[in-house]
């Protein structure tokens, strides 16, 4: 297994330095690191008292490692998961919460859906893990997947995410699948 700082680079390697696009509703990002964030914890890099783009831009990599690691990893409590499953949660942690909540239900593992990532989830997660060992993190990859293409479907902004102008799969997609065994794609 990757130590925590090992994950944490290699989605930061993912994610790519600064972009502004109009049609992600992120906003501002570095590092995979977004503007609501960073106003979130109160990171005014330029110490303009107003934490903007600009302060997104002045972020290091070594500074969104960090958060990465203590918000993201440790915060929520993602290291009581499975091993195997922590490193796709872990690169999808804004929205994976619900996702694998909503995949344990499939399974018929009742957890509440809320985003939380408390006893419950995390016992529920294990059971999974116990019940198909050689499945569950590919099932959470393709839910992810999943959850990726009804997001484009719903907004059309967010289809270039998910599906490239010449058919290929966009980054979305191409991440998921990063956590999913090649012989499933």
């Amino acid at each position: 297994m990757q130590s925590v700082t090992q994950i944490a680079q290699d989605i930061l390697s993912r994610e790519g330095g600064y972009v502004n696009d109009p049609d992600d509703p992120g906003g501002a990002t570095n590092h995979g690191v977004t503007v609501h964030t960073m106003r979130r914890l109160g990171i005014d890099l330029n110490n303009d008292g107003a934490v903007d783009a600009r302060d997104v831009q002045l972020l290091s990599m070594e500074r969104a490692r960090t958060i990465f690691i203590d918000h993201y990893f440790h915060g929520p409590g993602l290291d009581q998961l499975p091993e195997p499953l922590q490193v796709t949660v872990f690169d999808m942690y804004v929205n994976a919460v619900k996702i694998l909540q909503r995949l344990l239900n499939q399974m018929r593992i009742d957890v509440a859906v809320d985003g939380a990532l408390g006893p419950q989830t995390t016992a529920a997660a294990q059971k999974a893990m116990v019940a198909a060992p050689d499945h569950f993190v590919d099932a959470y990859g393709i839910t992810r997947r999943n959850y990726y293409y009804a997001l484009a479907d719903g907004r059309r902004a967010s289809r270039k995410y998910a599906k490239r102008r010449d058919g290929g799969k966009g980054g979305w997609s191409t991440r998921a699948e990063d956590f999913i065994a090649a012989s499933i794609i």
